[in-house]
């Protein structure tokens, strides 16, 4: 079906009916993968952004286009090479000369103008290109020669990376980590899976997806969800677990004391509280329970958690550490 051109007032069924549609349409492209399908989609409705990390032929940039088609949304892909430089992203000034010799500037976009944005092995490039996204992935505007242009909504970068162990690659800085909503990480299919992957793709037959949604419908989505009630002490146990990756804080448990260096921001607690908004309405809930803050955790938290040394040493991950934080926080 095709989204109307503009989006209609809903309520919370509406909202679980139509993400559970567009959770299917991707499902008919990509095999199995379902919480990376979910937490995508988690991750759009919440008006954020994904980094996807896995090796390569995991279906990281067929999902994202597939993503684009279901929602009917402009799509750009950027593959990140050591040689790119920041105005292949965000654009550049020209220099226009008409018929009578007058000269005026003219702003040419980059392909980060548009609502959806591959940015395609983002780890490949250096650290002053990578940042180029900075302002754009928060303030969803880019400044070039002191004029700021705005971007469309709804706006979504989905930056994939190989691990940091392979070659060739340069490690995301930490506030530019910081402005992704999920890091999510991409599970080698399963034997099962393999085979219908290996049908889908070798056969003469491609999937056809249908338009479920559009712009409008999406930023109404992401407002529906922000108008999630949270209770207080729902609230107070987000705020226990971000203080808890905090190694100097008093309720601090031994795995952050022993293995972490710097603890989760403030938006990371805002992506908590947003996911968990988000996983109460795909549940058919108009409220926050303790188990969404649970789920959120590891996707929202594990690229926010710097670990030190030791950690490092003994090949301790982010995840572990953070499982125990859940485990150790009270929910009273």
């Amino acid at each position: 079906m095709t989204a109307p051109a503009s989006a209609p007032r809903f309520g919370p069924e509406e909202f679980r009916q139509r993400a559970a549609m567009i959770e299917a349409e991707i499902g008919q492209v990509i095999v199995g993968q379902r919480d990376l399908i979910r937490q995508t989609v988690i991750v759009l409705l919440a008006g954020g952004n994904a980094l996807l990390e896995g090796v390569p032929g995991l279906a990281k940039t067929t999902l994202v286009r597939t993503l684009s088609d279901v929602i009917d949304c402009s799509f750009n892909r950027i593959q990140f090479t050591p040689d790119l430089m920041p105005a292949d992203i965000v654009g550049t000034t020209l220099i226009n000369e008409d018929e009578s010799g007058h000269k005026s500037f003219r702003f040419e976009p980059g392909p980060i103008f548009a609502n959806l944005v591959l940015a395609d092995e983002i780890n490949r490039a250096t650290p002053k290109t990578q940042s180029a996204l900075l302002e754009a992935m928060q303030e969803h505007t880019v400044t070039v020669a002191k004029t700021i242009h705005r971007l469309a909504d709804p706006f979504f970068v989905l930056a994939t990376q190989n691990p940091l162990e392979m070659e060739g690659t340069y490690p995301l800085p930490e506030a530019q980590l910081d402005r992704f909503f999920f890091k999510i990480l991409v599970p080698f299919p399963t034997t099962a899976e393999l085979v219908e992957i290996a049908n889908r793709t070798t056969s003469d037959r491609a999937p056809q997806t249908r338009k479920i949604a559009n712009g409008p419908l999406i930023l109404a989505m992401q407002r529906l969800a922000r108008s999630v009630p949270i209770a207080s002490h729902v609230l107070g146990y987000a705020a226990r677990l971000i203080s808890a990756t905090h190694p100097e804080d008093k309720d601090a448990p031994a795995a952050t004391r022993q293995f972490v260096r710097y603890g989760a921001s403030p938006r990371g607690m805002q992506a908590l509280i947003l996911a968990g908004k988000i996983m109460a309405l795909l549940d058919g809930r108009f409220n926050v329970a303790f188990a969404d803050l649970k789920l959120a955790a590891l996707p929202a938290l594990r690229h926010r958690l710097i670990l030190n040394f030791e950690a490092q040493a003994e090949g301790v991950a982010p995840d572990d550490v953070i499982r125990q934080i859940v485990e150790a926080v009270k929910t009273e």
